[in-house]
């Protein structure tokens, strides 16, 4: 368990109990709160996770560090070694375009959620045409050098 895992110690369900309505109820005259003391004062009581100076386990449990770009981009990354065993398997000539439905299709993407981006892992031999959201540097140097098209889409 890690601090930012712990969830609030507070029962969220029970309903509270109604005190100081006399005797009858079983909660009168000092409410539950007894006789004097800390406790017993209006606002009064120590805060919640408060161990009596001891360090609370809270404390002394790792935390999650870091922070979450928010601004982040998420890519699909296909590489050309993916492509090229995929042209193999299905044996697809050199004039088939691979685009994002294609690559959901046999599936090197999982969905089309998120861009998608080429890179450059694996040697390429033959002509292949490909459409993606973006191509590293040495995935669009290889395609080309072998005779293929690179084709950027939005």
């Amino acid at each position: 368990m890690k601090q930012h895992e712990v969830n609030s110690p507070f029962d969220k369900k029970k309903s509270r109990k109604r005190v100081g309505r006399g005797n009858a109820s079983g909660s009168g005259t000092y409410s539950g709160r007894g006789i004097k003391g800390q406790n017993s004062r209006s606002g009064g009581g120590v805060r919640p996770n408060f161990e009596g100076g001891q360090l609370p386990k809270s404390k002394s449990m790792p935390k999650l560090r870091g922070f979450k770009n928010r601004w982040k981009k998420n890519y699909y990354l296909v590489n050309i070694r993916d492509l090229l065993n995929i042209q193999s398997l299905k044996s697809l000539d050199s004039s088939y375009v691979m685009n994002p439905e294609f690559m959901l299709n046999v599936g090197l993407v999982n969905d089309l959620d998120y861009p998608i981006k080429v890179l450059g892992d694996g040697n390429l031999d033959s002509p292949i045409h490909v459409e993606a959201h973006h191509f590293s540097a040495s995935a669009i140097k290889k395609i080309e050098s072998a005779g293929g098209k690179v084709k950027e889409i939005l």
